[in-house]
């Protein structure tokens, strides 16, 4: 593939993933962002393989940033997806213990 066609690819992409992701709610955030997370994985593949195939400095040089940041949005999703996990898990563990105080008096 030359340059233009996978520039080409990656601006549908943004605006394709701009539109999907704009349009989901803020409860629906958690279960989603989980799904996202295995969609970024498939994503750091394609920019491995990209990198692996590229001819021109260019296109190597593109295809590495595009590793380096699907690298970074995969773990940032998984951390950002653990810390909304903990938060509720939180909130139960306190909410129970309330229930408990309550019922104790």
């Amino acid at each position: 593939m030359d340059g233009i066609s996978l520039l080409t690819i990656t601006v549908l992409a943004v605006f394709v993933g701009f539109e999907v992701v704009s349009k989901v709610s803020s409860t629906l955030h958690t279960p989603l962002m989980s799904g996202a997370n295995a969609i970024h994985g498939i994503i750091l593949v394609g920019a491995i393989i990209v990198a692996g195939q590229a001819h021109e400095p260019l296109v190597l040089a593109v295809a590495l940033l595009a590793v380096v940041l699907a690298t970074a949005n995969l773990v940032g999703g998984f951390v950002v997806t653990d810390r909304m996990l903990e938060m509720f898990r939180g909130r139960k563990r306190t909410e129970s213990a309330d229930k408990q105080r309550e019922d104790a008096r």
